[in-house]
This record gives structure tokens, C-alpha cells and sequence, in this order.
């Protein structure tokens, strides 16, 4: 332990702390902008200065190690009008364009100018003028508002190893630009999101479907209709002002119906739905001598990461679509016949954590049942936008059930949104299928946790399954490269893009440390523990689906209409 004074509090903190974490251990919050507590640390924004006894230059507390003995001042006149100056030249180069921002009042440099009261500004505002960039339908870039923290590099380089962004330029000339200077749909890009994370400002964000729902509502003859994401509702708590994973499923759906959905179903019908396809499409590569180890294809942003850098490993692939896919070509099927209305009036709209899903929504593949199957996506941030919109009290509201049909699910659907959680609810089903008895214990907690890689074997008959799961895009590299090597001993993979799963997912509420995931992941296992039911080959909507529509898993229909395959992309970033 190190002894050191802050602002005249005695305190003896950890060896190698720095200034920010020794501040914050005695409860002195020091003011930041390209810190952020996941990543290596930057020290080029220069707001968190302090002094230092003895030293004559202003210190950066987020890199400044303390030394025994050190007198530290962080709120003097001098660091004071340092930090405030720092503010105002970083706003000369910043649109003052704060009620049109997407991240308006949820914004690290509007808070800070607030705090120092920054009411106008001596330098001349001077913004480049450079053009956004809107050629994906998930994510937009807005250059002139970068402060070059290079946050979003770090997320997008070191946590993903993707390197769509850099740095391109020197001083005054620098910019965070796509690779190669592109456009970002024409970078490795893979629309993940986790640079929306990582950036304080505005200068990356989700692209918004807020006026084409409302639109979609406003007209008389459209059927709004929508499903929601296992980890959709435990953060939105968060965006409306409760606590993760507080608000009741069944007030979330009332909620949904005052903004004027006509129909509320749930993701989750079809995450278990997808168990069963994927769960029989792994046996019967098992044994029948198909292409192994089997990757999870129920995220987007893993699909265009495997069609950008492992093109020669879509084969691996499973051939499910996602859940949000599958729900979106049954529900202008199967639940439009079943509902009697017409495909054609039916406005299908999904609600999700991840903004990839916007993507994969728009890919051409995803009409079978004779449309565009899911109309537009909705991120967790959109739909809590819409609800402070329509002034809801969400502790007033009476519930109401979801819409008949496709609504029901298991504990096993629900676990979908946490890494792992897809294998975990496929070993539940494969278990029974194979070994033809009742699992008595239904939590495979070797499929659990926060670890970047977690492996586990399951014995079936005989027969030991190796499985692995990553969560992540640099911890997936590491087992697609193990794959590509031809030195993987796995069958099965579980891969999801968003460290966390989807509970981290791009489009969830801005989530600026892991400690927030975390206690996400923690909250769906609780609302798993809590299902009466939690193996999905146990739902019985699904049974009836089986029974009237599709017949069999893996049967003609099912192909038809909740399988694809995916194609090799942008080949000159492998």
C-alpha cells in the first residue's frame, strides 16, 4: 500500500494505482473524457489534470502512477480554469447542435461542460464541416463531432479485432476514419456496435426507425406487430429509470400496446424454436459425418465477422437464421393464417439489443415468406426514446398478456441473451433427445460466466461432445483460427459478437464498463430460475408449430423458411 494525500484526505491506496483510481478510492470523482475503465489508457484529452506537490506541469491523473508520500489537489483554481480551458477548445471544434444529438443529455462532454460551466466560449468555433457517414442501416458516423478519444479504435481493434477504424493524420489534422478511408459499409466493419459504447459524444450511433414505426401505427390499414429480445427487457429497465431487469414482462408488454403495437409477441418463441433446429441439425452432422465443430449463427454481427475474415468457414456455420429471422418469416405465415389477417397488411417489427440485426433485417436472403420479413428493427435505446416520449408510469400501468400465438417460451429461450446461454438451452434439449431420459438438473453452469473462452465435454451415450463458447470477436478469432489450423478438438461452438452476449449487444442502453453486463447476465439467470418451464423442446406452442405448420425439424418447410446460408464478403481484409 502506497500512503498519499488527496485534497487533504489522508489515505493509503494500492501500489501502481494512479491518481483517477487512488481519487476515486477515497471518494473524489476527478473528471474524464478519453479514459475509459476497460481499455489501456490514452491520456490525450488531458481533462482529468491535477497537481502534484513538487511538480511544476499539471499531471494527467488517469496515467500519473502515485509515489509514497505524494500531495495531490484536484479541484484548485488553477486545475480548475486548466480543465475548463481544455473544455472550451475541444467545444471550437464541436457542432453546438446538442438538441438534434442522439446522445443529447446522455453525452460525456455536454455533462462536463455542464459541470464547469462552460455558458460561452472565448475560442472561435471553428467545425470542419466533414459529411456523415449513412451507408449502413445500422450505424451512422458523424465525424465533426469526434473529440479523437479513440475509444472506439480500442473497442473496435482490440476487442473485436475488426480494425474498421483508425487513425488517419497528425495535430490538428487528425481523424478517426474507416479502414482504407471508406465508407464504413465498405470497411470490415461488422456492425457490432460496441464503438456506440465506447464513443462519449455523438460522433457514432445507431441509425433510428422511429418515424417508420410511427408512421406504421398512424395507418389505419397496418398491422403493427412486434417481438422482443430475451435481453431486451432487463435493460430497458435501466433506460427508463429502474433497476436492471425490474420492470415486470407483463407491464413492458402493456407498455408496448399505449405506444400502439397491435400485437406483442416474443423473440423467445422462436429462440426456443431455433433449439430444435439447431439442436437436430448438430446430431445429425454427428452422425452423419457433416462439417464439424458446428458454429451458433444466431448473431449477426459473428455472421459478418465470418463472412469478412473465415469465408473459407461458412460451411461450419449452422443453417439456422436467427430467431429474430425466424420469427419474422413465420409471423407473415403460420401466425398471419393463423390470426386471419394478410401478410401484405402486416408491419413487422422487432425490438433488440443489438444493432447488427438492423443489417441482417435489410439482407436479401431474409423474404421467405414472400416479403421483406422483418420490417424494421428497434434497438433496447429506441424503445426506451419511445417511452419517455409517451409519458408512461410504468409502476401504475396494469399488465397485460402477450398476443395469441407465438408468445410462449421457456427459461431456455430467455438465456439466449447471455453468452453461453445458446449452448447451454441446446445441451438441455440434445441431453433428452439423446440420452432419452429426464435432466433432472437443467443448469449447465460450465456454459456461465464472463470468461472470454469457456469449454466444457458432455458425455451422450458414449459419445463426448466437446463444446466451446466465446464471447467477443478476439477471443472467437482465437478458435476460428484453431478451426482453420484444423487443430480444434470442439463439435459445437457458441459464438456471440457483444463481449456479455446480448445483453452487451451495440444497440443496449450505453454501457461504459463490464460491471454493468455483469449484472445483466446475472438477472436472466434469475428470470430463468424463475420459469416454470425451462427446456424448450417442452414448449408447447412450439409442439403445436410442429403439429400444424412445419412437421418435422429439419423438414422441408423448416428449410424453406428458417434456414439460409451466407456468403463470402470484402475478401480483401482477410
Amino acid at each position: 500500500m502506497i500512503n498519499v494525500t488527496i485534497d487533504g484526505i489522508k489515505a493509503s491506496v494500492p501500489d501502481g494505482s494512479t491518481i483517477l483510481q487512488a481519487a476515486k478510492d477515497v471518494g473524489i470523482s476527478i473528471p474524464s473524457l478519453c479514459y475509459h475503465p476497460d481499455q489501456s489508457v490514452k491520456a490525450n484529452c488531458r481533462v482529468c489534470v491535477c497537481e502534484v506537490e513538487g511538480n511544476r506541469l499539471l499531471q494527467a491523473a488517469c496515467s500519473q502512477p502515485v509515489y509514497e508520500g505524494m500531495v495531490i489537489k484536484t479541484r484548485t483554481p488553477k486545475v480548475i480554469e486548466a480543465r475548463k480551458t481544455i473544455l472550451e477548445l475541444i467545444l471550437s471544434h464541436h457542432p453546438q447542435d446538442c438538441l438534434n444529438c442522439i446522445r443529447n443529455e446522455n453525452c460525456e462532454l455536454q455533462s462536463l461542460a455542464a459541470e464547469y460551466f462552460v455558458r460561452s466560449n472565448p475560442f472561435e468555433l471553428k467545425v470542419r464541416g466533414l459529411p456523415k457517414d449513412l451507408s449502413t442501416p445500422s450505424l451512422f458516423r458523424d465525424p465533426d463531432k469526434c473529440v479523437l478519444c479513440r475509444r472506439c479504435i480500442e473497442a473496435c481493434t482490440v476487442v473485436q479485432t475488426v480494425n474498421a477504424l483508425g487513425l488517419e493524420g497528425r495535430g490538428s489534422h487528425a481523424m478517426v476514419v474507416p479502414s482504407l478511408g471508406l465508407d464504413l459499409i465498405d470497411s470490415p466493419c461488422i456492425m457490432c456496435g460496441q464503438c456506440i459504447h465506447a464513443c462519449p459524444v455523438g460522433a457514432i450511433g445507431e441509425v433510428e426507425d422511429i418515424d417508420k414505426l410511427l408512421a406504421a401505427i398512424a395507418d389505419p390499414e397496418t398491422i403493427v406487430v412486434t417481438q422482443i429480445a430475451p435481453a431486451v427487457r432487463l435493460a430497458l429497465s435501466e433506460e427508463i429509470g429502474m433497476d436492471t431487469g425490474a420492470l415486470p414482462m407483463e407491464v413492458f408488454v402493456a407498455g408496448l400496446k399505449q405506444i400502439g403495437f397491435d400485437h406483442v409477441l416474443h423473440t423467445n418463441f422462436t429462440a426456443d424454436l431455433t433449439i430444435l433446429e439447431e439442436g437436430n441439425e448438430l446430431l445429425k452432422r454427428l452422425t452423419s459425418g457433416g462439417t464439424l465443430p458446428m458454429f451458433t449463427s444466431c448473431s449477426p454481427g459473428w455472421i459478418n465477422f465470418c463472412e469478412t475474415f473465415y469465408p473459407d468457414l461458412l460451411d461450419n456455420l449452422s443453417t439456422c437464421k436467427s430467431p429474430q429471422q425466424m420469427f419474422g418469416s413465420l409471423v407473415k405465415t403460420y401466425w398471419a393464417d393463423k390470426m386471419g389477417i394478410a401478410p401484405k397488411n402486416i408491419f413487422s417489427v422487432s425490438i433488440m439489443p443489438c444493432v447488427a440485426k438492423k443489417y441482417e433485417a435489410a439482407r436479401p436472403e431474409m423474404t421467405a415468406s414472400g416479403y421483406r420479413d422483418v420490417d424494421i428493427v428497434l434497438t433496447t435505446r429506441e424503445i426506451g426514446r419511445l417511452f419517455r416520449m409517451s409519458g408512461l408510469d410504468f409502476t401504475k400501468l396494469p399488465p397485460q398478456p402477450f398476443s395469441p400465438w407465438m408468445g410462449e417460451y421457456t427459461g431456455a429461450a430467455v438465456i439466449f441473451g447471455a453468452t453461453g446461454g445458446v449452448m447451454e438451452a441446446a445441451l438441455r434439449t440434445v441431453y433428452e433427445v439423446v440420452m432419452e431420459e429426464t435432466l433432472e438438473d437443467v443448469n449447465f453452469t460450465i456454459a456461465r460466466g464472463f470468461e472470454g473462452i469457456k469449454e466444457a465435454a458432455v458425455d451422450l451415450k458414449g459419445t463426448v461432445v466437446k463444446v466451446a463458447i466465446a464471447h467477443g470477436l478476439s477471443h472467437a478469432r482465437k478458435l476460428m483460427d484453431q478451426v482453420r489450423a484444423g487443430e480444434s478438438p470442439y463439435h459445437f461452438i457458441e459464438i456471440m459478437a457483444c463481449p456479455g452476449g446480448c445483453v452487451g449487444g451495440g444497440g443496449q442502453p450505453i454501457t461504459k464498463a463490464n460491471f454493468k453486463r455483469i449484472e445483466r447476465l446475472d438477472a436472466i439467470y434469475i428470470e430463468d430460475e424463475a420459469m416454470p418451464i425451462r427446456k424448450s423442446h417442452e414448449n408447447a406452442e412450439v409442439k403445436k408449430i410442429y403439429e400444424d405448420f412445419l412437421h418435422e425439424p429439419l423438414g422441408h418447410k423448416s428449410h424453406e423458411l428458417l434456414h439460409t446460408h451466407y456468403h463470402a464478403k470484402h475478401k480483401r481484409f482477410l
